[in-house]
C-alpha cells in the first residue's frame, strides 16, 4: 500500500484514530495539520489525540504547505479535510493537484437550506467541475452526502459512503454498571440553537405522567434560556452535567437508555457514534449525518427534522420498551464495532484497492456490510447477534 497522507486544520479524533488503525496495518501514515487543536473545539472539551506510528507534521505556513508537499512520495495518497473554505488545506490540495499526485477529500454533509443553500450548490457544482478531475474520489461523510455530491457533478462510481471512526475500546461498557433509576435519555454537545435541545425539553415536558430522567453534557450559548424552559417543564427531572473533556463522554452515555440529538443540522454527530460503540440506542433528526447508520442499527430512529410529532412519537416509543437491558446493550455494542476504526481502516484501504486496480466488488459500507451478514470476515468483528428490542 503506498503512503498515506492525511492533511487537517487540527488533529481531530474523529480522524486520528483511522489514521491510527491504518498505521496498525503497516500502513506508513503522514498526519499534516494547521495547529493541533483551535482554541474553539479545546473549549468544548476537545483535546489532542496521540499519534503513535504517524509521522505527524505541523503545516502553518504557505512555505511548510509546499516543501512537505515536495517531500511526498510520487505513488503517496492524499486525504484532505473538505474542498473549501479549509485554510492551508486548501493550498495544499492545489499544490498536490500541480504535481498530479493522488488526491481524496473527505467531505460532511452540507447545510443547503434557505437562500444560503441555493449559493452553495452553484458553488460547490463549480469547484467539482474545476477540481473534479484531480480528485480519484470523495469519501462522502453522512447519510445525504453521497448522492448531494454526485448532484453536484462528481461521478458516483468516485464517490464513497464514509463515516467517523472512532476508537475501538470498549471498556465504558465493560467498567460502567447502569445505575438505577428510571428510564434515562441524555443528550450530549454544544447547547446552541442548532442542536435544538429546546424540542427535547418540551416533548418530554408533555409527557408528565411518565418516569423518566433527562442528563445534559454540555455548555453553549443557549444554556441560561435551556435550564430556565427546563425548570418549568422537567422540574427535577433534568441533571446538568456541565462540560466534559472528550474522552469522558461515552462514560456517560452507557449509563443511558436513549441518546437524543435532534439538531437542525449536525455534518455527522460523532456522539450518536459513541453511543452506539457503548450500547445506547440512538434517536435522530434526518439531518443529521449520522441518521443511516441510526437506522442500520435496528434500534432508535429517525424523525423528520421539522416533526415535533414524530420525536415526541419517538421517545414515547423507546420508553415503552424499558430501561435498555445488558444484552442488548452487548448486541448493539458488538455490532457498533462497523463504527471503530479498525473496521474503518479497512473499509478504507478496501477503497483504494479498487480504485487504482478495478478488480473485484465494490466495498460495501461496514454499517451496511454488517446489516447483511457480510462482515465477520471482511471487517473481522464479534458479531453476537442482531440487536432488537426481545429482553430489552
Amino acid at each position: 500500500m503506498p503512503e498515506i497522507w492525511f492533511w487537517q486544520l487540527i488533529i481531530s479524533p474523529h480522524m486520528a484514530d483511522l489514521a491510527v488503525a491504518l498505521a496498525q496495518r503497516d500502513c506508513k501514515v503522514t498526519y499534516v495539520v494547521q495547529r493541533t487543536m483551535s482554541d474553539d473545539r479545546a473549549r468544548q472539551g476537545w483535546t489532542a489525540p496521540a499519534l503513535p506510528g504517524i509521522a505527524l507534521q505541523l503545516a502553518d505556513t504557505i512555505e511548510s504547505v509546499q516543501r512537505l508537499v515536495q517531500l511526498a512520495p510520487a505513488d503517496s495518497i492524499h486525504v484532505g479535510q473538505g474542498v473549501r473554505a479549509n485554510g492551508l488545506v486548501g493550498l495544499a490540495q492545489s499544490a498536490l493537484a500541480k504535481r498530479g499526485l493522488r488526491q481524496w477529500v473527505v467531505m460532511e454533509t452540507v447545510n443547503d437550506s434557505g437562500w444560503r443553500g441555493v449559493l452553495k450548490r452553484a458553488e460547490y457544482s463549480r469547484i467539482f467541475r474545476v477540481r473534479g478531475k484531480s480528485l480519484q474520489g470523495v469519501l462522502a461523510t453522512g447519510h445525504r452526502t453521497a448522492d448531494w455530491v454526485v448532484a453536484r457533478g462528481m461521478q458516483a462510481e468516485r464517490v464513497y459512503p464514509f463515516a467517523y471512526f472512532l476508537p475501538d475500546d470498549k471498556s465504558p461498557v465493560e467498567t460502567s454498571q447502569r445505575e438505577s433509576g428510571p428510564f434515562r435519555f441524555v443528550f450530549a454537545g454544544r447547547l446552541i440553537s442548532l442542536k435544538r435541545v429546546d424540542w427535547l425539553i418540551n416533548a418530554l415536558g408533555s409527557l408528565r405522567d411518565q418516569a423518566f430522567e433527562l442528563w445534559v453534557v454540555g455548555t453553549g450559548s443557549e444554556e441560561a434560556a435551556l435550564q430556565t424552559l427546563a425548570e418549568s417543564k422537567l422540574g427535577n427531572r433534568i441533571r446538568w452535567l456541565g462540560q466534559l473533556p472528550l474522552p469522558d463522554v461515552p462514560a456517560v452515555l452507557a449509563q443511558a437508555d436513549c441518546l437524543v440529538l435532534p439538531s437542525i443540522h449536525d455534518g455527522w454527530g460523532a456522539v450518536a457514534s459513541e453511543a452506539l460503540m457503548v450500547g445506547t440506542p440512538v434517536v435522530c433528526s434526518n439531518a443529521c449525518g449520522v441518521a443511516g447508520v441510526v437506522q442500520a442499527s435496528g434500534l432508535g430512529g429517525v424523525f423528520p427534522v421539522n416533526d415535533r410529532l414524530a420525536l415526541l412519537q419517538l421517545l414515547t416509543s423507546q420508553m415503552a420498551y424499558g430501561p435498555i437491558s445488558d444484552a442488548t446493550r452487548r448486541n448493539l455494542t458488538g455490532w457498533a464495532t462497523c463504527l471503530g476504526a479498525n473496521a474503518g481502516s479497512l473499509y478504507l484501504q478496501k477503497i483504494f484497492e479498487f480504485t487504482e486496480f478495478n478488480t473485484g466488488v465494490r466495498p460495501s459500507t461496514p454499517w451496511l456490510a454488517l446489516k447483511n451478514y457480510g462482515i465477520e470476515q471482511a471487517y473481522k468483528v464479534e458479531i453476537l447477534s442482531e440487536p432488537s428490542y426481545e429482553n430489552r
